[in-house]
């Protein structure tokens, strides 16, 4: 018998609207790289390609000071606050949040204006809740391992047609 693990992201906990089947568009992979922990290639606008580890315990997409220095560098990331809080160990942390400009998640995902805590050096970067909030509801499926999201902000291809 498979076993098919779904976690779906309720309106009352995110504040989206309800959906129906019909709504989930965008079919993501996701690699299982053993222990737990999936990944989806991604795309940041200003950095290229990324592969960020799905965590729906985690409050906020991260990303790494590297990524962070070429977001800067190419106009791709605003400022937004400091964040506060304790990691999983129990140690407490402080970051910057920064407003990421564009972020791909797959092929068919389009996300805009995406917060993101920057942790130092050169540490995994996060797909977190401050993302997948904005493809809610979602569906995290462990067989076949794939994330089904909704709410887009546009299908990547529509946005290639708008600029050409």
């Amino acid at each position: 018998m498979q076993q098919i693990i779904r976690w779906v992201i309720a309106s009352m906990v995110l504040g989206a609207g309800t959906a129906a089947a019909v709504d989930f568009d965008s079919n993501v992979p996701m690699l299982d790289r053993g222990a737990a922990t999936y990944y989806v290639a991604g795309e940041i606008l200003g950095v290229g390609a990324v592969d960020l580890m799905v965590d729906t315990g985690s409050g906020y997409m991260t990303i790494n000071e590297e990524t962070l220095k070429t977001l800067l560098q190419s106009g791709g990331a605003s400022y937004v606050k400091d964040l506060s809080g304790v990691l999983a160990d129990g140690s407490s942390m402080k970051v910057p949040v920064y407003r990421i400009s564009q972020l791909r998640i797959g092929e068919s995902c389009l996300l805009r204006d995406v917060e993101a805590a920057v942790f130092p050096g050169k540490t995994r970067q996060i797909l977190g809740l401050s993302a997948l909030r904005q493809a809610a509801p979602f569906i995290f499926s462990m067989n076949p391992p794939k994330l089904v999201l909704s709410n887009c902000t546009e299908r990547v291809a529509q946005a290639d047609d708008k600029t050409s």
